[in-house]
């Protein structure tokens, strides 16, 4: 650690540590893969591999050579990979063509013969020297590696470029590992040629909390939670050497630990001794002071914490050692730790004694109390009832707004604290329903064996429901919360009884049980008045059940009030993602959008991750509906790696539905049964997570054309025994797909009796977009009865729902049905206006595959398009079904693609077969693809 700019303190391998496989590097690894693979074929290159120190570069390098398998022949017999490897030092970097030498030492041959000039020949000659090296094997492949690139000589690396571009079809791969946090130090002329190749750079990131824990695993077989993984990876900021290192280090125990203190490896925290040492008293004091108070903190209190007298100058020559850096916003300058590690360093080597002093004096002057609190915890050893006291209360106070993070962070630190046994529990307990709360199952899960072996109790039951909510598990949920309920005495406890009451809401919600929801969150309301958190978080879903009951104007009244009475608090979240839910179901997704859109961000107000993911995924459902659709992947994405982290089960399908949808319309299937699969649910699952994993399927399966898959995906939508949250026009739009697929294989009549009482609801509902979705539907059977007239009336009805709505995926969706038919009946002219409609609609939202169907159906029906190959032998209906079959379509599915019996699509093949004196689908297929 030599100078003082506040990097990472270590470079790759100091200590000689080994990771055995590049944990979270596959990418990385592929794409050299994918480089050795083209030098293999004549393609040489260089690559960058760029990272902080202890990244893991060399790791990834060596992971990647012996993958590679030197000495072993490459495929198809395309020679051995040979390794000629160099490295460089800081205290060489001045050594012309120093590293160069080391390459031709390597392959066993000399940079220059004996008898050179006194003054060796520069980078050019040396370039040639390596490129005859390097491609004397023109069979084999050479993989060239210099390590700490960034402290080779600038001759070196000029004379490795020089070479490679020398070469045409050498069978030669460079890689260069080069510590990016290290280019202050560098000379001009290596930061210059570096700067070259950034553009193509693998620039290896820090790991992930999954990363971490199989890094944990795999190197030193210790098996982190993922909360503790998360903890390790900030306190890290994800280097795999410091990660290792602290794994080494640290008793396994600690792992187990709520938010536990870590320290810094020791090789780390001796060089930030030894800059803590050059420091001079003030500057030492201050550093020490800002390590109690946190990582980020104003100038103020650190000055007034440390008291020195002159705390200017203090900072300065902090800022010069590397140990503090300075940020400047409004009113306020921040000292701020370079790397979280420096921080532990720091603070770890405070004794005792000055630690717990530091902390007390912190908690006199700080102004937030919450920090306070914590200074006074961090203080305090021991026991300390009336410490875990003040901590319940404000553990109240933040209850009262929502703030459940902040709720469990002070609960558990009073439980640890409590003498009491019982109530050291029951403040346990609180706290891991706080961390449910605020989304945080895996945390929540670390505490679950402890709270299993407490005694039976309604608030242990009560948790244990909760924590089954988020899992997905509605038996389970259901026996705790009924466990709950019955174990309650709700004269004598009546905000727990509220609780156990809201609950029940989230569980009713799960199970799409609109009128158990409206009951339960009335009596949470009962209990204990409209502004206790149960109550008002009940409200907050309250409006959701009635509105799923068809009571719509009851449920905007509702929300209004709430929203009256709790203004901009943490509560306001929840709130708004019901309201925008309900709105999006009420056909109001403009409105809907500007609610959800609200209750997505968590830092504000202290929102719950929870309420974020579901307003998420409602968000995500909204811009689908709007044609944003790039908002929606954008939207799933996100949502999809919040969920990933925080491992909230009930949501999961909910997320990615629409991620399957809009990536199966776009004609993206890889990424689509992604989605598809991440979706997935049983009946073992709650309701809420089933309906949107068969739609997932479903509406994966339609734009296949694959429609017998469609029916099947969403039979067990049919088998579920509750109806009524889930056939409410608006909530789950899946009957219009079901009656669709059942047109679209011949099922008429059961279509026809399948959408009456769908129909019926919706008209008595007088919801519009419902109107549209069966309108359409049943346009087609009456299309396939022959009933033209009446067929027209009910697309044209169709139309008609939605001619006020901002839905252009369905308006487009109820043209392409009406075109279709049309043309099924001869109509060409009419059919062709309305498919090109359908056809400018998709192409606008992007919908390739259903601009693949629109083109088809338009010159089956005999428009001639630009860029559309035509086959003079063939009528509009034999070229359509010549296409299909050659993509290797069935006769069925392309009798559903088509509109068409199958006999009809048999007749028109025999007559292309003749045609193009062809006897098979693959014979026709070629016919296709040489045209």
């Amino acid at each position: 650690m030599d100078d003082h700019d506040g990097s990472p303190l270590l470079p790759d391998g100091v200590g000689g540590t080994v990771h055995r496989g590049p944990a979270g590097r596959r990418a990385e690894l592929a794409a050299l893969h994918r480089l050795l693979a083209d030098a293999r074929a004549g393609h040489p290159s260089i690559v960058l591999v760029e990272g902080a120190s202890g990244m893991g570069k060399t790791a990834l390098i060596e992971h990647f050579v012996r993958e590679s398998g030197p000495g072993e022949h490459g495929p198809a017999g395309q020679g051995a990979v040979r390794v000629h490897r160099a490295g460089g030092v800081r205290w060489e970097n001045e050594l012309d063509l120093g590293v160069a030498d080391q390459l031709a030492k390597a392959a066993g041959a000399a940079l220059f013969p004996d008898d050179a000039p006194a003054e060796p020949p520069g980078p050019l000659a040396a370039g040639r020297r390596l490129y005859e090296i390097w491609s004397a094997d023109r069979a084999d492949t050479a993989v060239v590696v210099i390590d700490d690139a960034h402290w080779a000589d600038a001759a070196s690396l000029r004379a490795v470029a020089s070479a490679v571009r020398r070469m045409s079809t050498e069978k030669v791969l460079v890689v260069l590992a080069a510590a990016d946090d290290e280019l202050h130090r560098l000379p001009v002329d290596v930061l210059d040629f570096l700067a070259g190749y950034r553009d193509g750079a693998l620039r290896l990131g820090p790991l992930t909390p999954e990363d971490v824990q199989h890094l944990a695993w795999s190197a030193e077989r210790v098996d982190l939670s993922l909360p503790a993984a998360r903890i390790l990876c900030r306190h890290t900021r994800g280097n795999p050497l410091h990660i290792t290192d602290l794994l080494q280090e640290v008793p396994a125990g600690i792992w187990r630990d709520w938010q536990p203190a870590l320290p810094a490896p020791r090789r780390y925290a001796s060089a930030v001794h030894r800059r803590l040492d050059a420091c001079g008293p003030q500057a030492r004091t201050l550093i020490e002071a800002c390590s109690a108070l946190g990582e980020s903190v104003p100038f103020a209190e650190a000055a007034e914490l440390s008291g020195v007298a002159d705390p200017l100058a203090a900072v300065d020559e902090a800022r010069r050692a590397g140990l503090l850096t300075t940020a400047d916003g409004p009113g306020l300058t921040l000292l701020t730790f370079p790397h979280p590690l420096v921080r532990a360093a720091v603070h770890g080597a405070l004794g005792l004694v000055e630690r717990g002093d530091l902390h007390r004096r912190a908690a006199e002057i700080v102004e937030d109390h919450g920090r306070r609190l914590m200074h006074r915890v961090a203080a305090t050893p021991t026991a300390d009832a009336e410490l875990a006291d003040d901590l319940d209360r404000f553990a109240a106070d933040r209850a009262a707004e929502g703030a459940w993070s902040q709720v469990a962070g002070a609960l558990v630190a009073a439980s640890r604290l409590t003498p009491a046994r019982a109530t050291r529990r029951d403040r346990l307990l609180r706290a891991v329903d706080a961390l449910v709360g605020a989304g945080d199952r895996p945390q929540a899960e670390t505490f679950a064996a402890e709270l299993e072996s407490y005694p039976p109790g309604a608030l242990r039951d009560s948790v244990l429901g909760y924590l089954a909510i988020t899992r997905g598990r509605p038996e389970e949920a259901e026996v705790r919360l009924t466990h709950a309920w019955e174990r309650c005495d709700p004269a004598r406890r009546p905000e727990l009884a509220a609780a156990i009451c809201h609950r029940r809401v989230l569980h009713s919600l799960g199970r799409c049980r609109a009128a158990d929801l409206v009951h339960w969150a009335r009596k949470a309301v009962d209990l204990v008045g409209p502004m206790e958190p149960s109550a008002v978080e009940s409200e907050a879903i309250l409006g959701l059940g009635l509105a799923a009951m068809g009571r719509t104007e009851e449920a905007a009244h509702a929300y209004d009030d709430v929203l009256a009475r709790i203004a901009d608090s943490a509560q306001s979240q929840r709130v708004q993602m019901g309201r925008g839910w309900m709105d999006l179901a009420r056909d109001e997704p403009e409105a809907a959008r500007r609610e959800l859109e609200g209750a997505v961000p968590t830092g504000f107000r202290s929102g719950s991750t929870r309420i974020s993911l579901w307003a998420q995924a409602w968000l995500a459902r909204t811009q689908f509906a709007l044609g944003a659709w790039q908002d929606a992947v954008r939207t799933v994405d996100r949502a999809a790696a919040q969920l990933a982290e925080v491992r909230m089960e009930l949501l999961r399908p909910l997320v990615h539905w629409t991620g399957a949808q809009v990536h199966a319309l776009r004609g993206d299937w890889p990424t689509a049964y992604h989605h598809a699969r991440q979706a997935s649910a049983d009946m073992q699952h709650y309701e809420a997570m089933v309906v949107p994993a068969c739609l997932a399927r479903a509406q994966v399966a339609e734009a296949r054309g694959q429609y017998e898959r469609v029916t099947a995906a969403l039979e067990p939508v049919l088998r579920l025994r509750h109806r009524e949250g889930i056939d409410e026009p608006g909530f789950w739009p899946w009957p219009d797909v079901y009656a669709n697929a059942l047109v679209m294989t011949n099922r008429v009549p059961e279509a026809d009796a399948f959408l009456k009482p769908f129909e019926e609801l919706a008209a008595d509902r007088g919801h519009r977009s419902t109107m549209a979705r069966l309108g359409y539907v049943r346009g087609r059977i009456a299309g396939s009865e022959g009933d033209l007239d009446a067929a027209r009336a009910h697309f044209e009805g169709a139309l008609a729902h939605l001619e006020h709505l901002p839905l252009p995926y369905d308006r487009a969706r109820v043209s392409y049905a009406y075109g279709q038919t049309l043309r099924r009946a001869g109509k060409r002219r009419e059919a062709d206006a309305l498919l090109q409609n359908a056809r400018d609609a998709y192409v606008l939202l992007g919908a390739r595959t259903y601009v693949e169907r629109c083109e088809r159906e338009l010159q089956a029906g005999g428009l001639k398009r630009d860029g559309v190959a035509e086959f003079s032998r063939l009528t509009a209906q034999e070229r359509a079904v010549a296409r299909l079959v050659a993509r290797g379509m069935s006769n069925a599915q392309v009798a559903s693609e088509l509109f068409l019996s199958v006999k009809t699509v048999q007749y028109h093949l025999t007559h292309v077969y003749a045609k193009f004196g062809v006897r098979s689908r693959g014979e026709l297929a070629a016919v296709f693809r040489d045209s």
